[in-house]
């Protein structure tokens, strides 16, 4: 299920390192979209917007469909944030808040 082929993005062949979702262990390839290392991982649902899912969408950062929190911070781009070893993500539902200095 690991995409490997993009038109746009490059997805790179890092070593393996554990990470977070839902409070469920995941492993993926360092470096790789947390998008990419979640689809390989069997995760189609990135948001829910409007009572509505959305998953994978454009790849390269310019809708929102993949807007998740990650380690705490909201309305990351998923699709084109790289995989670090540790991160915690979860689903975020609507818009989730805008963190300005560290504070909602």
């Amino acid at each position: 299920m690991r995409i490997v082929e993009h038109p746009v993005l490059t997805f790179g062949t890092g070593k393996e390192v554990a990470f977070t979702f839902e409070d469920k262990k995941m492993a993926g390839l360092e470096g790789e979209p947390i998008a990419a290392a979640l689809h390989a991982n069997g995760v189609r649902e990135l948001r829910e917007h409007h009572g509505r899912p959305r998953g994978f969408f454009c790849a390269i950062g310019n809708c929102s469909s993949c807007l998740m929190e990650v380690d705490g911070v909201p309305n990351v781009r998923v699709c084109v944030e790289p995989l670090k070893g540790g991160m915690v993500v979860k689903l975020q539902k609507g818009n989730g808040s805008l963190m300005l200095g560290g504070k909602a």
